[in-house]
C-alpha cells in the first residue's frame, strides 16, 4: 500500500523507507463515536492515526464540566506526548466524530522513532503545529466572542473531513466551546442568519466557508498555516471552497 493511499496526512507524507518500517506494525481499527483513545493519567498503549473521524483532547473539571483543548483528525495522531518521551497525559482523548484509522503499539512506535530520524522529525513538526493550535485555542477562549469561537471550531472540523456536512450535537458543541447549550444555540442562529451555515438536528452544513473565516477572525489561521508550511495542506485542494 503506497503512502498516497492513506488519508492520514502524516502517513501519506512518509518516505517509502519509513512507511515500510511502520506498515508492519499498523493495525486497522474502527473508531466509533465516544471511543476513548487515551485515558487521563493512564499509560498510552497505542499511537492512533485517524483516517476518518475527529479526535478531541479534553480537560475535565472537578465540578463535572469538560472543555476541549485540542482537536485532530486525519491531520495527526494520538498522541504527541509519545514523541516527547512521555507515556501518559493528564487529559482524556476520545472520538467526538466516529471514523476509522490505524494504530501501532507504543513500544513499536518508539522503536521506529529511534531507528528513523526522518520519522521522528515529521512527528516533531506535527507536535509543534499541535502546540500552536492549543495556543490559538487558549487565545480564542480568552478573548473571542462565542460566535467567533464557534466559527473557528466549525472551520477546524471542516478542514479535517471531506464534504460540507458536519455531524455534531449542541451538547458536544457546548463542551467543545466551554459554554452553555443556550449560548451555542444563539451563536448557531447568528451564523445561520448570516447564511454561513445551515443547522439541523445533529448536523451542520457549511454554506459559506469564506464567510466563516471572516467571522472567526484571527482566532483561525495561524495554526493551519503552520501545518501547511511544515507538513501538508489540511484540506485537499479540490475540497476547498
Amino acid at each position: 500500500m503506497p503512502a498516497s493511499s492513506y488519508q492520514n496526512r502524516l502517513l501519506a507524507s512518509l518516505s517509502e523507507t519509513d512507511l515500510a518500517r511502520i506498515r508492519l506494525h499498523l493495525e486497522p481499527v474502527g473508531l466509533p463515536l465516544n471511543a476513548v483513545l487515551i485515558e487521563a493519567g493512564q499509560p498510552i498503549a497505542y499511537a492512533t492515526f485517524i483516517e476518518a473521524g475527529l479526535g478531541s483532547v479534553i480537560v475535565s473539571a472537578e465540578e463535572g464540566g469538560r472543555i476541549e483543548v485540542g482537536l485532530f483528525g486525519r491531520d495527526g495522531f494520538a498522541c504527541p506526548a509519545l514523541v516527547l518521551g512521555s507515556d501518559r497525559i493528564p487529559q482524556q482523548t476520545f472520538m467526538q466524530a466516529g471514523g476509522h484509522g490505524y494504530r501501532i503499539g507504543a513500544e513499536a512506535f518508539r522503536a521506529i522513532m529511534d531507528a528513523s530520524p526522518s520519522f521522528r522529525a515529521l512527528l516533531l513538526r506535527y507536535t509543534h503545529t499541535f502546540l500552536v493550535q492549543t495556543a490559538q485555542t487558549a487565545h480564542a477562549n480568552a478573548s473571542a466572542p462565542v460566535q467567533e469561537r464557534l466559527a473557528r471550531w466549525l472551520l477546524m472540523y471542516h478542514d479535517r473531513q471531506d464534504g460540507d456536512e458536519l455531524t455534531i450535537t449542541h451538547e458536544f458543541l457546548s463542551m467543545m466551546l466551554g459554554t452553555r447549550r443556550s449560548t451555542v444555540t444563539l451563536a448557531l442562529q447568528i451564523l445561520e442568519g448570516a447564511r454561513l451555515i445551515q443547522a439541523r438536528r445533529g448536523r451542520i452544513r457549511v454554506l459559506d466557508r469564506a464567510g466563516l473565516e471572516g467571522t472567526a477572525g484571527d482566532a483561525y489561521g495561524p495554526a493551519e498555516a503552520e501545518y501547511e508550511r511544515l507538513i501538508a495542506p489540511l484540506r485537499r485542494r479540490a475540497d476547498r471552497s
